[in-house]
């Protein structure tokens, strides 16, 4: 059963390849989601699939990755309910 989660990020993450970025490490994992900016400068990204993947995906983006030291905060919220998303897409 597939896991969901809306997850925003805060600090230095607009303007330098977040979305990207965020893009090319999503397609290394069996998730789907998508990324985009948000007005207040900050970004959101809805992520689908197994839970495990998709800790491995946001460990590899917020910890690994070399725009790991852009993010100064990040929210996590699970979704209730699974929205239908195929692929990994930058909006």
């Amino acid at each position: 059963m597939d896991d969901a989660f809306q997850i925003f990020y805060e600090g230095k993450v607009q303007g330098v390849g977040f979305r990207y970025a965020t893009k090319q490490i999503a397609m290394g994992y069996d998730i789907s989601g998508w990324v985009r900016n948000l007005p207040d400068d900050r970004v959101e990204m809805q992520v689908v699939g197994d839970i495990e993947e998709i800790a491995a995906f946001c460990k590899e983006l917020e910890e690994e990755s070399a725009l790991a030291g852009q993010i100064r905060e990040i929210e996590k919220k699970q979704m209730e309910e699974i929205p239908e998303i195929v692929g990994f897409s930058i909006r």
